[in-house]
């Protein structure tokens, strides 16, 4: 484990790197409160995303959050392509998403939704029949698409109804999962094509190039604080429907630079020296400008550096319980129930306390009750080709009388 220091070098991302004792779970798991944080501000209040001021109006904590989000999956799910196969690594990302999604959808439009209903207007009347009722919601946005996030006219009179003028999202989070997929369906792909063991220097121009599109962007937008300016819509696509280009080009990004970190982690320099520039680095484009320039690469860096620098008893951090996934998925509807029925009352830490309260009352059973007894099945599938690989090998290895 000193071999680095005794060489008289620096130790790399791998030397420190450990799939067992790192703080990705714990740094994942604020992310998903920054979510909720940031969100009090239109949802509780109808002003902007908490924390925009920290980054001269450039982002906020919600998207810095969500920026770190697919950083931190571009790594961990490359991780886990490189030790599975093609069949085992669909079916591990098919049952993170969408046992918990399913439910999500379901507890949202005939449970969240009626009481929101019989809350607005004291009845049901019209609910159930709606051109965009509860059924609809539910099938139109079965495989994360999401195409309908409004329910039967509802919560418009709410803050965050009021700032779009008219029915409001039940939950405005879940528009992140289609490209959640679709970046999964492109590692799948680097698997397919053996790229990704084989070829990582093209995952790594694939990555340069988009940083050279946002460097583009960044230059030709209309101030040096304002982030890429929009490009349209790509797509609509089969099952997934279109995605917004400038979150395709930021998302991805980020996603593709998780990648190619797993993939040169030996080439990667991780220490308190480098962590320093990245952080002054950091500091400065968020104060005078530039973050998507040289700002977004300063904090992958500190993301990174955080995992395996944090102390090791965070990796204890939603080993064993996961709820970050749960807190993502439901904290907009809390949020936007807690502001129907006056919890900005409370003054913006108390909403904010009470959102995250709220949600892991339905993030704690949406783990216990739905997402870990999905995953049993990727374990015992795994197991199962284990089982089948040793009784290959023993078949092998035993002579024939």
């Amino acid at each position: 484990m000193q071999a680095w220091f005794n060489e008289g070098r620096s130790p790399t991302l791998q030397d420190r790197y450990s799939a067992r004792h790192n703080a990705f779970g714990a740094l994942r798991l604020a992310m998903a409160c920054g979510v909720i944080i940031a969100h009090a501000g239109p949802i509780g209040f109808g002003v902007g995303n908490l924390g925009t001021g920290l980054f001269a109006g450039q982002s906020d904590i919600g998207t810095i959050s969500l920026y770190g989000f697919f950083l931190i999956s571009g790594f961990l799910i490359t991780d886990s392509a490189l030790r599975s196969s093609l069949p085992q690594y669909i079916r591990a990302r098919l049952l993170r998403v969408f046992p918990g999604l399913w439910v999500c959808l379901l507890v949202t439009a005939f449970v969240i939704a009626p009481l929101v209903a019989l809350y607005e207007n004291g009845n049901l009347d019209g609910f159930w029949g709606h051109p965009e009722g509860p059924f609809d919601y539910v099938t139109t946005n079965v495989l994360a698409s999401m195409e309908q996030f409004p329910i039967s006219g509802l919560l418009a009179d709410t803050p965050y109804g009021r700032l779009g003028g008219g029915p409001s999202a039940f939950d405005g989070s879940l528009w992140t999962l289609r490209y959640d997929l679709a970046f999964y369906g492109v590692v799948a792909l680097l698997m397919m094509t053996a790229v990704l063991r084989r070829s990582p220097r093209a995952v790594l121009l694939l990555t340069v190039v988009c940083y050279a599109l946002v460097l583009w962007d960044f230059l030709n937008a209309p101030t040096i604080t304002s982030r890429p300016p929009q490009h349209g819509a790509i797509g609509p696509f089969p099952l997934l429907g279109a995605f917004a280009a400038d979150w395709t080009l930021m998302l991805g990004f980020l996603f593709l630079l998780g990648t190619a970190a797993r993939l040169y982690a030996h080439r990667i320099p991780v220490n308190g020296v480098w962590a320093l520039v990245a952080g002054v680095v950091l500091t400065g484009s968020m104060l005078k400008g530039g973050f998507f320039a040289v700002g977004l690469p300063a904090f992958a860096y500190l993301v990174l550096y955080a995992a395996v620098a944090l102390p090791k008893r965070l990796s204890r951090v939603s080993r064993r319980h996961d709820y970050t996934y749960g807190l993502y998925i439901y904290g907009f509807p809390v949020q936007q129930v807690l502001a129907l029925v006056g919890g900005a009352e409370f003054g913006m830490f108390g909403y904010i306390v009470l959102s995250l309260l709220g949600t892991l009352v339905f993030a704690v059973p949406s783990w216990h009750l739905v997402e870990r007894p999905a995953l049993r099945f990727k374990t015992e599938s795994v197991r199962a080709r284990r089982r089948v690989d040793r009784d290959a090998e023993t078949r092998q290895t035993v002579p024939v009388s």
